[in-house]
């Protein structure tokens, strides 16, 4: 079923259907916010994934550190962030990755209001660009 906000541009909802399809994607994310759980996880990714029964390109997005394909695969971006606090990524600098701007770029963006919304409202308007 098509969903009105499915044409939300770079924007992917977390809604019950995504939330399905990622939850044990999530619940692998939330593991991490406990230090016994994170130790593991940092001493063998592939062997700790495997508690998971998470599909191969939810795995391999994990593995590669693909934010945008984790929220694309039903990653939660307040679960997913437990993956980058791992690496040492903090939040802003995590948005930063995931718009491609960089940490900077992002910052500067944010400080100045955000991003316009003209041309960003729909992706039908990207159509003729």
């Amino acid at each position: 079923m098509q969903k009105d906000y499915e044409d939300i541009p770079g924007t992917f909802v977390f809604d019950a259907d995504r939330s399905r399809e990622g939850y044990h994607l999530n619940q692998f994310c939330i593991s991490l916010r406990l230090q016994k759980n994170r130790d593991a996880f940092n001493a063998n990714e592939e062997a700790y994934l495997d508690a998971y029964p998470m599909t191969p390109e939810q795995r391999d997005a994990v593995l590669k550190r693909d934010w945008n394909r984790l929220l694309e695969l039903g990653g939660n971006i307040y679960y997913t962030s437990k993956l980058a606090a791992n690496d040492g990524i903090n939040f802003q600098n995590l948005a930063g990755l995931m718009t491609g701007m960089g940490v900077e770029a992002y910052r500067e963006m944010m400080l100045n209001g955000g991003r316009s919304i003209e041309g960003n409202r729909y992706k039908s308007e990207w159509e003729n660009k």
